[in-house]
């Protein structure tokens, strides 16, 4: 779970800061602040900056969630030989 919980923090950590900046550019450039339109644009940009920051952590997720995946069906799978030899 800790990967997990690292992964979500570093994500929402990145959306504010691109929230930040475009809403300062935003400010900068613009007289009046469309907020829909700074929400979408940071969460455009989190997302591709993302794809690269954040792989380290995404893939140690990624492995976490696969070696929960298989010894919930080593368990399932044992569970079910246990039933057919009854």
């Amino acid at each position: 779970m800790k990967a997990f919980w690292s992964y979500t923090l570093m994500r929402i950590g990145l959306f504010v800061a691109s929230f930040a900046v475009v809403w300062g550019v935003y400010a900068i450039v613009a007289d009046r602040i469309n907020l829909i339109v700074v929400v979408l644009l940071a969460a455009a940009i989190s997302a591709v900056a993302s794809w690269k920051l954040l792989e380290g952590p995404r893939e140690r997720l990624a492995e976490n969630v696969q070696a929960r995946a298989s010894r919930a069906t080593e368990r399932f799978e044992e569970m079910r030989s246990k039933e057919d030899a009854d």
